[in-house]
Order: C-alpha cells, then sequence, then structure tokens
C-alpha cells in the first residue's frame, strides 16, 4: 500500500438493534486501529430490520459513520422521509425515477482538500423494475468526475450476475464497486484490470444467528406456509462484516482491498480486531 492512499470503511448492511449495539461498541475503536479516513455503511435495515428513522441515522452519525448508503427498504419507514430530503448524508438509490425524495449522490470533502464522490445504485434483476442502473450511475459518474476522480459505488442488488456485470462495466471509471443487499459475504474481493475495486456482497452486520439477521423460525414459517408475517430481528451471535478499501488520492485507483468478518460480544463490542 503506497503513502499516498487514503481508507475507506464500507460496513456492510447493518441490522435493527443489534446491529447498532456493534456500532456503538466497536466503531471507533475500528476505525482508530485500521486508520480509517471515511466511513460509508449500508443503513436501510437499521429500523427492526427493515427501514430507517432519523433517530437510528443519527446514532450511526454519533458513532462514526459518516455517509449512509441504502436501498429497497429506504422509504418504507415515513420516519425517515424528511431526512432524505434534508440531509445529504442519507442516500437513496440514485436510478429511482426523477421526482422521488431525496439525492442518490454527493461529493464528501475531507480534511486536506480531498473529495470523495458516493453514488448509491439499485439492481433491476428480482427487484423493483426501475430506472437502469447502468445508465444512471454512468450519468452521475460523469458530473462528479468534474470535481474528483475518487468514485465509491454501493450497489444493492440481489443477483450476482448482476452485480460483477456492473463492476467490469466500471473498472478504471470508479475507485470501488460494493455490492449490498443479499446479507452474505462473498469471498470474491478483488481490484480488477483497471484498477477498481470490487467485491459481489459486504455482508452484514449484527446477528449471525439467524437467517440473513431476521428470527429463524419467522423465516422458516414464511416458507412452509407462504402467508405474510413480520419479520423479527435475531439478537445472538454478533458480527461485524465489510471492507476497508485503500485507494490512491491522485488517480482515484484502489490499490488494496480487505474483508472483514469479526465477532462480537453480546454488548456488541468486537472480540478480535484481526488486521
Amino acid at each position: 500500500m503506497d503513502n499516498n492512499s487514503i481508507k475507506i470503511l464500507f460496513i456492510a448492511d447493518i441490522i435493527g438493534k443489534p446491529g447498532l449495539k456493534v456500532i456503538k461498541n466497536s466503531l471507533l475503536t475500528l476505525k482508530k486501529i485500521y486508520s480509517i479516513d471515511l466511513c460509508i455503511a449500508n443503513g436501510e435495515n437499521g429500523a427492526a430490520g427493515k427501514g430507517l428513522t432519523s433517530e437510528i441515522a443519527n446514532e450511526y452519525f454519533r458513532h462514526g459513520i459518516d455517509v449512509i448508503t441504502s436501498g429497497n427498504h429506504i422509504f418504507e419507514n415515513y420516519k425517515i422521509h424528511r431526512q432524505l430530503e434534508i440531509n445529504n448524508k442519507i442516500l437513496r438509490p440514485s436510478n429511482y425515477p426523477k421526482g422521488v425524495i431525496g439525492k442518490g449522490s454527493l461529493v464528501y470533502s475531507l480534511s486536506g482538500e480531498i473529495k470523495i464522490g458516493i453514488i448509491n445504485i439499485q439492481g433491476r434483476t428480482f427487484m423493483f423494475n426501475i430506472d437502469c442502473p447502468f445508465r444512471t450511475v454512468s450519468e452521475e459518474i460523469s458530473k462528479i468526475k468534474e470535481i474528483t476522480p475518487l468514485i465509491i459505488i454501493d450497489f444493492h442488488a440481489e443477483a450476482t450476475a448482476e452485480k460483477m456485470a456492473m463492476g467490469w462495466y466500471l473498472d478504471g471509471r470508479v475507485s470501488a464497486v460494493i455490492g449490498t443487499h443479499t446479507h452474505v459475504q462473498t469471498a470474491d474481493e478483488q481490484i480488477l484490470p483497471k484498477g477498481t475495486a470490487y467485491i459481489t456482497d459486504a455482508g452484514m452486520t449484527g446477528p449471525f444467528d439467524s437467517v440473513i439477521g431476521m428470527k429463524k423460525q419467522i423465516a422458516i414459517k414464511r416458507f412452509l406456509y407462504q402467508t405474510p408475517m413480520r419479520y423479527q430481528p435475531a439478537d445472538s451471535d454478533l458480527k461485524f462484516s465489510g471492507v476497508i478499501i485503500a485507494v490512491n488520492k491522485d488517480s482515484g485507483k484502489a490499490v488494496n482491498i480487505k474483508r472483514l468478518s469479526l465477532s462480537a460480544d453480546e454488548q456488541g463490542k468486537i472480540i478480535n480486531y484481526a488486521r
């Protein structure tokens, strides 16, 4: 890793109160240990596993998260709608149709006049058929490139093929393409040939004694009976998941990507900060 790089921590989908507990009790220490310059987190599952509220968002910001990205659940809790209008550090997918509240990208300023573009987009395969993520992200990149070459993408999508296609489509044009949404961390982190860091899915932060963060018996009954049941977050076997990406300040090319999966105790304190 060169000395002219910055380190960006991306926290995988935070699940309900258990995930918030990990953030409260571990994030500031983790940022110090890994010398993190910018922290981004997908927060659309903060409110009981589905949606987000302004109170929870404020807790994220208070404990060290700089920018919150999201996905298909961001509009499900009306308590966040006002914040989407006034707080540009809470993003919704940029490829929602024109006129939808909120913003899908921003340019974040670090100390030393370093600027980092962050774009949130959503896939369409097995999800809502909103505007094209490929064309939309190209338009957003063109705008941000006029300001900075450092650009991080949260691609919130279901299908592995769609995420991989996006990674190759954007190779050399952005610093990183980070997949979210499935809550299952993949082991394919890599630097693509033209300098873009990529991972299909960063995973989740929260209770792993679960079905993607939710109580197992409720999830099983939904599949058995095919009837609506309200999901509830699980509460045990807490873990912190995400990736750390090092990016060259001048070129915007990624120089390293490190996948994190760290166990935490019942209070949410990480047990072993693996280096």
